[in-house]
């Protein structure tokens, strides 16, 4: 007769057992599923749409779960798409001639610039003093930063560009070492800030620049900036501010030591200072002006990036360009980028779009009903699509979703916000990655807060958004 082991023997069967890895067992289903669609697309979609959903459900499956550094992953969608020829070059690579891989590139330069001149310190040190206190307070305040930032910027990569070297040298005079709760929690209070909350700000991100212009060309509607503002923030930005303000202090908590760094920053600027300043401020102006000249913010990074370059003008020698210098946030900004161009050259996204405007359901005079299908529609289009596709793709639709749902045409276009406002995955949100690789800080951190930041958006945020759209008179 069989007698079960003692039950410490049991304990060291378990002891020996392999544990199971969620992320690997995750991207090895994604990546085996991925490679089916490759090799054998559905008969139902044309072969490009099929081999392009496998190559993106392989590259978000291993960003997603990090099983491969990221550039690598951003390597072998290359390689992958153009073995099975599912795009011409141009599109597949097209994300390196994208001003947003400039941007990224030229945040590496200014960043530098702003650490080698002790500018950035300089900078982290007159607002630590003036934030001595608890951590609660300190990820407050900075995030109010980012958010005000939004208010004078009209461009996030550049808000990114500008915080990241001054949030690091905050987080040292603290005593917050690389990888702490308190660096990666300050770090995401500020990207964040400067990133999510700013949706309800017209001028403020990409998507909402293209939701305007597409939507006047298209209809003849164009939100104007109070309109917009008095719909979205209150929810969308203020409330959001205090959710993220909470899940970092939560998920990421830490205690700030007493500050003990540098108390001369009013000190006279030393000549190397002056010079960064100069040329920061330089880039400052151009961002704050682009209504006027039009400039793309990449090309103003990329110029003062060329500015801190320059031999004997610069601040940075080529030794210093060569060795510290990280590059591989360039590849991976570039894969996503191609994936986005991917999907949208193949039609996928348009088309998940429009199947999704035929199955959920949307019928006049349920308001409730149709607010939540819609943001639901919105919510999967920016992930197919990544954010600054969702109105690339509705908008053109919106008249057709209007007569199937009874609501005015100008709550269907503002509804796109509540989707592409909300991140689920960082791929969809470049400026979110970026920062997170100028600081040299894994992205599994903002990974985290992003998917807790949408739960409580879906669970919370829109249900209340709801209520004040109703309150409002817009539904």
């Amino acid at each position: 007769m069989h007698t079960p082991p003692p039950a410490e023997h049991a304990g060291a069967l378990r002891h020996k057992l392999p544990r199971i890895r969620m992320p690997l067992v995750i991207a090895g289903v994604t990546t085996i599923t991925g490679l089916i669609l490759l090799c054998w697309p559905p008969l139902e979609l044309p072969t490009a749409q099929g081999r392009a959903a496998g190559l993106a459900i392989i590259a978000i499956g291993l960003w997603a779960t990090s099983q491969l550094p990221e550039h690598l992953t951003a390597l072998l969608f290359f390689l992958l798409a153009m073995l099975v020829g599912v795009a011409p070059s141009s599109v597949i690579f097209s994300g390196f001639s994208s001003s947003a891989f400039w941007m990224v590139f030229a945040g590496l330069v200014i960043a530098l610039g702003a650490k080698s001149s002790g500018l950035s310190e300089r900078l982290a040190h007159s607002i630590a003093l003036k934030l001595n206190g608890s951590y609660l307070s300190l990820i407050s305040d900075v995030m109010l930063v980012g958010v005000l930032l939004g208010f004078l910027m009209p461009s996030s990569m550049g808000r990114v560009v500008l915080l990241v070297p001054v949030i690091l040298a905050l987080a040292e005079s603290f005593g917050f070492a690389a990888g702490s709760n308190g660096r990666i929690g300050v770090l995401l209070a500020a990207t964040f800030g400067s990133f999510v909350p700013t949706f309800a700000i017209l001028p403020a991100n990409v998507p909402n620049m293209i939701l305007v212009g597409t939507s006047e060309t298209l209809f003849g509607i164009a939100p104007l900036y109070g309109e917009y503002l008095l719909l979205h923030f209150p929810v969308l930005g203020l409330l959001k501010s205090v959710v993220i303000v909470g899940l970092i202090v939560w998920r990421f908590p830490d205690r700030p030591k007493p500050y003990t760094g540098r108390t001369d920053s009013s000190s006279p600027l030393s000549r190397i200072e002056w010079k960064m300043a100069g040329i920061l401020l330089l880039a400052l102006t151009f961002w704050l002006t682009d209504f006027v000249h039009h400039i793309s913010p990449a090309w103003i990074a990329l110029s003062a990036a060329m500015l801190l370059l320059l031999p004997r003008i610069g601040l940075i020698s080529a030794q210093q360009f060569s060795n510290d210098i990280n590059y591989s946030p360039l590849f991976f900004i570039a894969g996503v980028l191609g994936m986005g161009a991917l999907i949208s050259h193949s039609g996928l996204g348009a088309r998940a779009a429009t199947q999704l405007t035929t199955i959920l359901p949307l019928e006049p005079g349920n308001n409730l009903l149709n607010y939540t299908s819609l943001a639901f529609i919105s919510l999967v289009t920016g992930i197919a699509t990544t954010q600054p596709g969702v109105p690339a793709v509705l908008t053109p639709l919106a008249d057709q979703i209007a007569l199937a749902s009874g609501l005015p045409i100008k709550t269907v276009l503002m509804t796109q916000v509540l989707g592409f406002s909300t991140t689920l995955l960082l791929f969809q949100a470049p400026p979110l990655v970026i920062a997170m690789r100028l600081s040299g800080e894994s992205t599994r951190p903002a990974i985290v807060l992003a998917l807790l930041l949408a739960l409580v958006t879906i669970v919370l945020l829109l249900p209340l958004d709801y209520l004040w759209w109703r309150l409002l008179g817009w539904l």
